[in-house]
């Protein structure tokens, strides 16, 4: 297909799970017992050290009692409030190194980079949730009530990492944005959905029309979900109730709350993320947007889309 067909055709991608009926008073009810929580916020100076920026490990505390940690970079320019950028890791992966946040504190701005809870970084995951997990995140908490869905903690953890952000002083609460790509990229939406931050620069964002991706063939990203069934529901009797709550963690229904502008980029061979999934929630959002398309790129660094975020986030 030829980009401009398949462009054509994503701009018009709805996504195929249906909303749940209380899905709003759901994500209502998480946003009241997140902002209950008494974050108890505690920086602790890093030994990484630069002469234009302080750098902090930051630790809060999430929905659930886990300790949550972030890497924190501000620049030594006085107390006068500035723009920060709230940044969320792949799948599996970490807040990452010192380094490529250094590039936002020369430009004046404040970083903050978060370890998603119970993955590769510092942040811890308390648990409570029954049943197995095979060996990932997306289904835990697939056979308990959907409030222990692990996804909604750690969407959870983006807004109120940028309720926290927005509290420093040296922050000005209303030039706050978000990036990632693939699992960082969801966060990014979901922590717009969930909070009032101003810009998003998603790549190739997870977690979008959840059952069309892992019912289509070829698609690995929901391999966890395959494992789930093979080992626990060989016959599949539990598909449609496995989906439904999955559903409310599905981008695609939080799409409609998100009210930051959005700067979206998107690999058209991805098929990890598959685009037409990417595209509903893209679709589904009201605010200002834009998008870039790479049509030889699959589900990987892409040449220049990190650049094309730092000029998007320079805006704020």
């Amino acid at each position: 297909m030829r980009k401009e067909e398949k462009i054509k055709m994503l701009l018009q991608a709805k996504g195929n799970s249906e909303k749940p009926k209380d899905f709003e008073e759901y994500w209502d009810e998480a946003i009241a017992e997140m902002r209950a929580v008494d974050p108890c916020v505690k920086l602790v100076s890093a030994e990484f050290a630069t002469p234009f920026a302080d750098c902090f490990h930051l630790y809060f505390t999430g929905v659930g009692g886990s300790r949550i940690h972030a890497k924190y970079v501000r620049p030594k320019q006085g107390e006068q409030p500035h723009p920060a950028v709230l940044q969320f890791h792949g799948y599996t992966a970490n807040s990452g190194d010192w380094i490529p946040m250094l590039s936002y504190a020369a430009a004046g701005m404040s970083y903050f980079a978060m370890d998603c809870r119970g993955q590769g970084g510092l942040s811890e995951e308390l648990g409570g949730a029954k049943g197995p997990t095979v060996n990932g995140h997306v289904i835990r908490g697939i056979k308990d009530e959907k409030e222990k869905l692990l996804y909604r903690s750690m969407y959870l953890d983006t807004a109120l990492l940028a309720q926290i952000a927005a509290s420093f002083p040296e922050v000005d609460e209303n030039r706050i944005g978000a990036i990632g790509g693939s699992q960082g990229g969801a966060l990014a939406i979901a922590c717009a959905a969930l909070s009032n931050i101003k810009r998003i620069a998603p790549i190739y964002p997870f977690l979008c029309d959840i059952r069309y991706a892992y019912e289509t063939s070829g698609n690995t990203s929901y391999n966890e979900i395959v494992e789930y069934f093979r080992r626990h529901d060989p016959e599949g009797d539990t598909t449609d109730e496995v989906f439904e709550k999955l559903s409310y963690i599905d981008l695609v229904h939080l799409a409609p709350r998100v009210k930051a502008e959005v700067f979206m980029q998107t690999a058209l061979k991805d098929n990890i993320c598959l685009p037409e999934t990417q595209f509903a929630a893209y679709n589904a959002m009201p605010g200002k947007k834009q998008a870039r398309f790479y049509p030889e790129y699959y589900h990987e660094w892409i040449q220049s889309a990190d650049d094309k975020v730092y000029q998007f986030m320079m805006g704020l």
